[in-house]
């Protein structure tokens, strides 16, 4: 085994110029992370440099069996924290090979939104805090469960530490130095109020870089987990009955809502947001209603509500954006399993374009 570990921490820097490339994508599911590699003769820093590459469509459900050929388009790169070197991460969107975005290519349309004029004048922030549970691998229950039981319930688990608070850490602090290390604007990580589940913040990344930034934490976060013999899930609730579900809320400032006079634009934003409540719960995540109740720290999925300080609203203010009449606030209804490229455009787009 020491050997195996040797050939794998190889620094290639040594003997040559070539580096190699992992292509990450979206599958199917569009939950679901694909990935294979390539070598490139030489370190490269521009997406725009990187050959496009394709794959089987009929393999991840994303293609017929008689035109499986998918197109991968290299948008933006991370250094791999696996490799290490100047090896890289290459996070890609997928196209036919006529060059239209397939249905499950969330991207596309995103970047149309962050190009806007009007958008891009705003400069928009988003601070997403993505939630998981970390399962063991052959029974799907959570990390530090007894097997076909319950722990104590909920109340010292949240930032709690010892070995019966806190299930998983290592992996978690592993994720949390690959991220910085990948160049990934990780911000923070906490263990959450359910045992076995935690959260890692990404941001303030600005328009289409959030969504980037989130898919290469997740993706490296799922590569650790696989190291680990540990699965990630992302479902928003996990295991029925009185323990917190799992969301990814999403903080979201422009440069009017960060200046003087600031809390007004956020004010009338957030009731743009309430006009179009229906058609964004319909955007935020797969089995949301499960989660948003009404309980558990959730407004119920059928209410637009907001207030300042309520981890109980659709819509959290900061006590000190009240205060200094200027800032950001918080979208508390996106599931854990939500498309950062979906929910980030959509709140540009429903606070800026219409």
């Amino acid at each position: 085994m020491s050997l195996l570990n040797d050939l794998i921490n190889l620094n290639l820097t040594d003997s040559t110029h070539k580096i190699i490339a992992e292509y990450i994508w979206i599958g199917g599911s569009g939950m679901d992370l694909r990935s294979k590699a390539r070598t490139l003769p030489k370190p490269e820093s521009d997406p725009k440099k990187l050959p496009k590459w394709n794959y089987d469509g009929s393999s991840t459900g994303q293609a017929p069996g008689e035109d499986s050929e998918v197109i991968l388009y290299p948008q933006a790169i991370f250094k791999d924290p696996f490799r290490r070197g100047n090896n890289i991460l290459v996070i890609c969107d997928a196209y036919t090979p006529a060059g239209e975005p397939i249905p499950t290519n969330k991207r596309h349309a995103a970047a149309k939104i962050f190009s806007h004029p009007e958008v891009e004048k705003e400069v928009p922030w988003y601070g997403i805090e993505q939630e998981y549970t970390l399962l063991q691998k052959d029974i799907n229950w959570p990390l530090g469960w007894p097997q076909g039981g319950f722990p104590g319930p909920q109340g010292p688990y949240y930032c709690g530490i010892g070995a019966d608070k806190a299930f998983g850490r290592d992996i978690v602090d592993a994720h949390y130095k690959a991220c910085l290390y990948a160049g990934i604007n990780i911000s923070g990580i906490n263990g959450e109020v359910m045992p076995g589940q935690w959260e890692f913040q990404v941001g303030p990344s600005v328009g289409i870089s959030a969504g980037d930034e989130l898919w290469a934490a997740r993706y490296i976060l799922e590569r650790i987990t696989e190291i680990a013999g540990v699965v990630v899930s992302f479902d928003p609730k996990p295991i029925p009955g009185d323990w917190n579900g799992a969301g990814a809320h999403t903080n979201y400032s422009t440069k009017s809502m960060r200046e003087e006079g600031g809390y007004e634009i956020i004010k009338k934003a957030i009731e743009k947001l309430g006009l179009r409540h229906k058609e964004h719960i319909a955007a935020y995540g797969e089995g949301n209603e499960r989660r948003l109740t009404g309980r558990h720290e959730t407004a119920n999925i059928h209410t637009f509500k907001w207030g300042v300080a309520n981890r109980g609203a659709s819509i959290r203010v900061g006590r000190d954006t009240e205060k200094e009449g200027k800032g950001y606030f918080e979208d508390r209804r996106p599931a854990s399993n939500m498309d950062p490229y979906v929910v980030t455009s959509m709140v540009a787009e429903t606070t800026l374009l219409l």
